[in-house]
């Protein structure tokens, strides 16, 4: 098993952990003081209290907790947002309400999951031409035209 190191910078943080034997992310708790009223339509910067270092060829993936999406309208603003293998910062999470209601973000609450996943980085070479495929330059859902 790969190793993730974890550095808490908050008293209270909560070590990022993976809630089921099965579950793909860890999840991400909200280091803060005191509660975050986070109002619809707007963005918050909330804080983990924890920093990380990646294995080797990895990255983070911030991803959304569904049942806050599904619930409460909220979600990751930049989904997935990357953590690169290099950084050794505090973990932020932006996060967007969607919702009808003031959401309330407790000291602990779970407010996102980190993923770590292998990366490929890949040697770039400018060509004049690219090799033609059947779909060729159609974008944006012409993959489904005509299907139900």
């Amino acid at each position: 098993m790969t190793t993730l190191e974890v550095k808490r910078l908050h008293a209270e943080a909560t070590i990022p952990a993976y809630a089921t034997e099965g579950a793909a992310g860890l999840d991400l708790a909200a280091a803060i003081d005191s509660p975050i009223e986070l109002r619809p339509g707007a963005v918050c910067k909330v804080p983990t209290g924890v920093a990380v270092a990646l294995p080797p060829g990895h990255e983070g993936q911030i991803r959304p907790r569904s049942g806050l999406a599904a619930r409460h309208g909220i979600t990751v603003l930049n989904a997935p947002g990357t953590i690169d293998e290099d950084f050794r910062g505090e973990i932020h999470v932006l996060l967007v309400h969607h919702g009808a209601e003031v959401h309330v973000i407790q000291p602990g609450d779970r407010v996102a999951q980190l993923v770590v996943a292998p990366i490929a980085r890949v040697a770039v070479s400018v060509v004049d031409s690219l090799a033609s495929t059947e779909r060729g330059e159609r974008g944006f859902g012409s993959t489904g035209l005509g299907k139900r």
